[in-house]
């Protein structure tokens, strides 16, 4: 599944997109950018296939950007995989990532508001590395995103 989020900086904001494995709740890849345009979403998704493998079915919201020729064509026609929107205004279809940010913002964003992109790329990183390898998700029986997804991984990588 992948999303953006807008994040509100000490001056300014930024948006965030990142995938994630639905199975593992693990972070695949993620992105800051000034910008939220198609060619910059269609990318990501791109460098995710090249770390991870095409996903089979890639989750998104109706999102201008999701819907747009060249992202769909980087899910569909270049990667292979079948893509899947979530009802128009329905966040709830897409809740996990939703928690994500959820908790992305409450226990970084919020809690130490960036100063600047930089410092805003660098503390994404840490937390990130963190979600997916320091911390236990009840759902996944007390086991990190990182786990779950390298046990399943050759097995489903469908999930994304």
């Amino acid at each position: 599944a992948t999303d953006i989020t807008y994040v509100p900086m000490a001056q300014g904001f930024m948006y965030l997109m990142a995938v994630i494995d639905l199975k593992s709740r693990y972070v695949l890849n993620w992105s800051v950018s000034n910008t939220m345009d198609a060619e910059w979403c269609a990318e990501v998704f791109r460098e995710t296939v090249r770390l991870h493998g095409a996903p089979e079915i890639l989750n998104t919201d109706q999102g201008s950007q999701f819907t747009s020729e060249v992202f769909t064509r980087a899910v569909i026609k270049e990667a292979g995989s079948q893509l899947s929107m979530d009802g128009k205004g329905r966040a709830i279809d897409n809740v996990l990532i939703e928690r994500l940010w959820r908790s992305l913002k409450y226990e970084y964003i919020y809690y130490r508001p960036p100063v600047d992109g930089l410092e805003l790329y660098q503390g994404l990183k840490e937390w990130f590395i963190d979600y997916n390898t320091d911390r236990r998700h009840t759902a996944l029986n007390d086991e990190f995103p990182e786990t779950v997804y390298e046990f399943y991984k050759p097995k489903a990588p469908e999930a994304a």
